[in-house]
């Protein structure tokens, strides 16, 4: 993609969040955009880079590793928010601020076990299943308390909050049902323990933002409207 376009799209996204923002009350300054950067080449992620984008979204580890090698010389924030084989943990341990899709207590283990000890605590988000859709990965909120309990136990890990993808809805109030409720439950884990800075809502893509916003999101996921389609032949 043209430079020019990445840096148009990364302020249209930026302008977005801060109209959404002012629109529901918010600080625009709570909200972390994401840059998913699956199947973008390291160049698209450099132009990036520069316009001011720092925290990138990776879902493929061995795109993400090729990736980082690249981009070694920038200081990026590398956040990894795909599946993740528990075999392939000690590289998201080693390499990586973030994880945003923990959803059993092996992986959350294995992570904690290969973390450098001299490295800040990998944050954490846990990846709620909320619509109970068996496509995809992540915990059955009944089930969710149990594990935070079981992670926050585990040295060199920051349990920070949740992470979901909601099945495609239409409009935006239908959009908005399954923020609400993971924020919900995110409210629930600070009432079950108090001691722990539980600070973020990993929610809302290209399509649902402007919803993820208004119900509370502080990082959104967003990759087609600022790299375009995406090519995954690439």
């Amino acid at each position: 993609m043209r430079k020019e376009t990445i840096v148009e799209n990364l302020n249209a996204v930026g302008e977005r969040i801060v109209t959404c923002c002012n629109n529901c009350d918010r600080n625009p300054a709570e909200i972390t955009l994401l840059a998913v950067s699956k199947t973008r080449p390291a160049e698209d992620l450099r132009i990036a880079f520069a316009a001011g984008q720092h925290h990138f979204g990776e879902n493929y580890l061995q795109e993400a590793l090729q990736k980082q090698d690249a981009l070694s010389d920038l200081d990026i924030h590398w956040h990894f928010i795909g599946p993740l084989q528990s075999n392939k943990s000690r590289a998201v341990a080693e390499r990586f601020q973030w994880m945003h899709t923990v959803d059993r207590l092996k992986i959350a283990q294995r992570l904690s076990a290969q973390r450098p000890s001299n490295m800040a605590p990998l944050n954490i988000c846990l990846q709620v299943n909320i619509d109970g859709e068996q496509s995809k990965s992540g915990i059955a909120p009944q089930d969710l308390v149990a594990l935070a309990r079981e992670v926050m136990t585990l040295p060199g890990l920051c349990l920070r909050g949740l992470m979901a993808i909601p099945a495609a809805r239409d409009n935006v109030f239908e959009q908005e049902k399954p923020f609400i409720q993971l924020a919900g439950l995110l409210q629930s884990l600070r009432e079950a323990f108090p001691e722990q800075a539980l600070d973020t809502l990993s929610m809302g893509m290209s399509k649902d933002m402007e919803a993820a916003i208004a119900c509370g999101a502080t990082i959104v996921r967003i990759g087609t409207d600022i790299f375009g389609a995406r090519n995954y032949s690439a």
